[in-house]
């Protein structure tokens, strides 16, 4: 009678349980991208307001995370129909869900939201989590530290999460 080997069904359990890889996820798939939301907990941010130069910066990463998920294999939904319910709301990422509701009622697979925090010019991080429309788990995302209040340190910081978490083998 042959024994089969622990280690080789060991194995294949693992091999049969492991998520699903990035082009399984994402290839013909659509995503509601709401963009990324500035957050300025800085004392100049305090003091001075908002910045020509880092607003500028926000709608820069917008268009390279877009452009990174696009790469991806996904298909941006137009965001257009939810205009009003979206001008109701702050930011998208803390809104108890509405961000997958949004996306679910649009027709998208996934909701991808942004964020970006400052501390200082220094000191910044970038968040990007991707969640199920249909059941609103989050599947994917990262935070990330970045230093430096610059245009390459925020793509830096978004070309992170995207090549090593949003779309990882």
């Amino acid at each position: 009678m042959t024994r089969l080997n622990p280690a080789l069904i060991l194995a294949l359990t693992f091999a049969l349980v492991q998520p699903a890889a990035a082009e399984e996820l994402w290839q013909g798939r659509s995503a509601a991208f709401f963009g990324a939301h500035w957050i300025d907990t800085s004392t100049e941010g305090a003091i001075n307001g908002p910045r020509a130069d880092e607003t500028a910066r926000v709608r820069m990463l917008d268009d390279y995370i877009a452009e990174g998920l696009r790469a991806g294999g996904l298909t941006l939904v137009d965001l257009g129909p939810a205009e009003a319910k979206l001008a109701a709301v702050r930011n998208p990422e803390h809104c108890n869900g509405c961000d997958v509701r949004i996306a679910r009622e649009l027709g998208a697979d996934y909701s991808v939201v942004a964020e970006v925090q400052k501390v200082s010019n220094l000191i910044l991080a970038i968040n990007i989590y991707v969640r199920d429309a249909a059941t609103g788990a989050q599947l994917r995302g990262q935070a990330v530290d970045i230093r430096g209040n610059t245009d390459e340190s925020w793509r830096r910081g978004a070309r992170y999460i995207l090549r090593n978490n949003i779309f990882a083998q």
